[in-house]
């Protein structure tokens, strides 16, 4: 399965390609119109232009289309309402502190499907699941008041933590769970797919 880690890196060449093509019809554009003409005639037509920005908007809107399918979690989004989780975390936030309700780490099975339900108390916080090397799985803002619903399916092995990603004053910089929550199994459920 892809992973967040995965998408980033080929977002990062995509929209780096797309936007040196910005920059040359930038570029292109400020060039001709500073430039002093020959003649009176030039090449750069309203038709010439609009259709260089045309396929910038097809590209871009392209660009969204094909990755749409390659970001595993936007059909669970969208499906989310369908799903049958394998197992709901419910987690409460209050006074910049995570609560949550099991003892930590929290032992996930490789392909699980979790359904995460946050609630806050008091002020607008974040979820987000962390991975050792500080590269960000999933995040969702949490709204006070409301049931926060994330869904994830746990593909990688290895040991998360829970910070929040979004401000909430100064105490904001310290809501961190180390080590909340462990996927264990992944070797086991790629030998028994791959027997499939």
């Amino acid at each position: 399965m892809v992973t967040s880690a995965d998408v980033l890196w080929m977002l990062k060449i995509v929209y780096t390609i797309y936007a040196f093509a910005i920059i040359s019809f930038i570029g292109w554009f400020g060039y001709r119109v500073t430039k002093k003409p020959d003649s009176n005639r030039t090449w750069l037509t309203p038709k010439v232009f609009y259709s260089y920005l045309g396929m910038l908007v097809v590209i871009g809107v392209g660009i969204h289309i094909l990755t749409y399918n390659k970001v595993p979690w936007v059909a669970w989004e969208l499906k989310k309402h369908k799903i049958q989780p394998d197992r709901e975390i419910n987690v409460h936030i209050k006074d910049h502190t995570f609560i949550i309700p099991e003892e930590t780490p929290i032992t996930i099975k490789c392909g699980e499907v979790v359904r995460f339900n946050v609630t806050s108390e008091d002020l607008t916080y974040g979820f987000g699941l962390f991975r050792e090397n500080n590269s960000m799985v999933f995040q969702m803002q949490v709204v006070p008041q409301h049931r926060n619903v994330l869904l994830w399916k746990f593909t990688e092995e290895r040991t998360f933590y829970v910070l929040s990603t979004e401000y909430s004053g100064p105490k904001g910089a310290y809501m961190k769970v180390p080590d909340a929550f462990k996927v264990v199994g992944c070797e086991r459920l790629a030998m028994r797919e791959g027997v499939r």
